[in-house]
């Protein structure tokens, strides 16, 4: 099956959605430890978070890259998500999208959530020809997606690690096997319509 130029694709149940992100250890292993972000991690700051696992692993070097050493996996309600969505606006102006460069500005300096489409990686993390969703939460999104959406937050550090050594040792049938089964997140046509660009 063709992929379609933009799609959300998730490891999901009927509830919730997994997201990933990569922090420095201080942030991330007693995120994981306890199941909810510290309160170091920073709520009125903009947070990216990212569906796609190897998306995850192309901007963090599987886990080496400094500062983001610790890989998570963080389970939040879809219900969270799907507002977010609702709310978000293109993260740069789009012509045809946006009424104008203006228009879209002050969408932008309102809206709790941004959306950026970045090309899927494959398991040597070189671009696909399609693309999957960032989600970029500020103010009252960072704030709900910490303290209300969160169900349950991994280190999934481990798995980065065994699966870029599965890649590195040219197995890549058992590196894919090791990876979440993500799949395309239902009734996205809908939530995604006003975030093509």
């Amino acid at each position: 099956m063709e992929e379609p130029p933009r799609r959300i694709r998730a490891l999901h149940t009927a509830s919730t959605i997994t997201v990933y992100q990569a922090y420095r250890p201080e942030i991330g292993l007693p995120a994981a430890r306890d199941g909810r972000f510290p309160s170091v991690w920073l709520r009125h700051r903009m947070t990216w978070i990212k569906p796609s696992f190897l998306w995850m692993m192309y901007r963090c070097g599987w886990g080496t890259k400094e500062g983001q050493e610790t890989v998570l996996a963080v389970e939040i309600r879809r219900a969270g998500f799907e507002w977010a969505l609702r709310n978000a606006c293109m993260s740069h102006y789009v012509r045809g999208l946006h009424e104008s460069r203006d228009a879209w500005k002050r969408e932008l300096s309102t809206a709790p959530a941004r959306v950026q489409w970045d090309p899927e990686r494959d398991l040597r993390l070189q671009a696909l020809p399609y693309r999957s969703l960032q989600l970029g939460l500020s103010g009252e999104a960072a704030r709900r997606y910490a303290d209300e959406w969160t169900v349950a937050i991994r280190d999934v550090t481990p798995l980065a690690r065994e699966v870029h050594a599965r890649v590195r040792g040219g197995d890549l049938d058992a590196a894919a096997r090791l990876l979440p089964q993500e799949a395309p997140y239902a009734g996205q046509d809908e939530l995604i319509a006003h975030l093509r660009g």
